[in-house]
């Protein structure tokens, strides 16, 4: 295989917590992007005070990471208001980019914070080279991609452009043109493009007659009826990384800052791999069908590859029944490990006890298997199980495992 570009793309994890910001770097991101209590789209995502983004960059720097943040709203007269100060005091936290869409936030950010980057949003739909060369004129170091550009596009747009790009690799898929949806204005008075979308695409919906007022009958009475009709699978990019990373694209992107450190911690982990392993060694590279199957542990909907490799079909929407359900369910976090009594400290993420057979995985891709024989209390007392939320346990493990790890057992 001829080699046109070799540069390892970063891998940018989601984090609206300062938890997960933490773990999506301990499991292998380069980057992670959060959330302000402004600006953003994710009004319900555990959106960073100041103080807590002060101690997330600590941490990030401290294992070579970058942090990002979103301020990819689109503003109606008012919302500029303290955008300025908002901006510069990201940058003096020491925020590496902030991840802007309308023209207004770019330009204030630009005019009262300068020397903070800023990468255009997938929000802005770039979708041609033309448009990444303009903002990459306006000063931007980086664009994210509009989620509707093709390979064959991405290709073409790399071949004229010497500006970053970023491009989705796994995560949700909005049924609108680069997320740009007022069904959620309509239908719940949420106004989605300013950060309160309730994803009112993925509710389920019938068909009605309604012969008199106030009067509903279903049209589709003894039919069988296909839920979540407007709603789209998941991207999952997986098993193309070789396309990603020979048409030049810098940054690697996984959607959901509202997802768990369940779904944060495995899909940082198995991306780390597959990228790793091109990057190291393209010429004997090879898929790893493991890689695929781990990510099956956190989906929550189907996957697909987008609009990668042409235009989605009914196979690349959510009708009736799910063709593949996740069959794991996460249950504790490791928080210390006893190399002399192979005792494992363990918080408690969902209910567990003896007799459940459990599985542990960590960074660098490592799985460990076992029965739970013994439980403790955080006290040394004997317990059958964990049911309260997060309480502290105790347990003998086969094989050391470490801070961070994660344990997770059969629905």
């Amino acid at each position: 295989m001829k080699t046109t570009s070799t540069k390892k793309p970063e891998v940018l994890a989601p984090a609206g917590t300062l938890e997960k910001l933490k773990t999506a770097i301990h499991y292998g991101a380069d980057a992670v992007y959060i959330g302000g209590n402004r600006y953003g789209l994710r009004s319900r995502a555990g959106n960073f005070t100041y103080e807590e983004m002060h101690e997330g960059v600590d941490f990030a720097k401290k294992h070579d990471a970058k942090v990002y943040v979103a301020a990819n709203m689109v503003t109606h007269e008012g919302d500029e208001v303290g955008a300025g100060e908002f901006f510069r005091t990201l940058r003096d936290i020491g925020i590496h980019a902030v991840i802007v869409s309308d023209p207004a936030l770019i330009e204030i950010c630009a005019m009262e914070a300068p020397g903070l980057p800023i990468h255009l949003s997938t929000q802005a739909s770039a979708t041609n080279y033309e448009t990444l060369n303009f903002w990459q004129q306006e000063g931007l170091e980086r664009v994210v991609l509009a989620r509707e550009v093709g390979m064959d596009e991405l290709k073409q747009i790399r071949q004229h452009t010497s500006v970053e790009i970023e491009a989705f690799i796994h995560g949700a898929m909005c049924i609108s043109y680069s997320g740009r949806c007022t069904l959620s204005n309509h239908m719940s008075d949420r106004d989605a493009n300013r950060g309160g979308c309730s994803q009112s695409c993925r509710w389920k919906y019938d068909l009605f007659e309604m012969p008199q007022p106030g009067e509903h009958k279903t049209v589709l009475a003894g039919e069988p009826v296909e839920d979540f009709s407007m709603s789209a699978v998941d991207m999952s990019m997986i098993r193309h990384i070789p396309d990603l990373v020979e048409n030049g694209v810098d940054s690697l992107k996984i959607e959901g800052r509202m997802k768990s450190i369940h779904y944060v911690s495995t899909v940082s982990n198995v991306y780390r791999q597959a990228i790793d392993a091109y990057c190291n060694d393209p010429d004997n590279y090879a898929f790893k069908q493991e890689w695929e199957d781990e990510l099956w542990k956190v989906a929550q909907r189907e996957l697909a590859a987008g609009f990668y490799y042409g235009m989605p079909t009914e196979n690349e929407q959510l009708f009736g029944e799910r063709r593949k359900i996740p069959a794991y369910a996460f249950i504790g976090q490791v928080l210390a490990y006893d190399e002399k009594t192979q005792i494992a400290t363990i918080q408690q993420r969902n209910n567990f006890g003896v007799g459940d057979e459990v599985e542990f995985y960590g960074p660098n891709f490592t799985h460990v298997q076992q029965n739970i024989r013994q439980l403790w209390d955080e006290n040394d007392t004997p317990i059958d199980r964990a049911p309260q939320a997060m309480m502290v346990v105790k347990m003998k493990v086969n094989a050391a495992v470490r801070p961070y790890d994660m344990m997770r057992k059969r629905k």
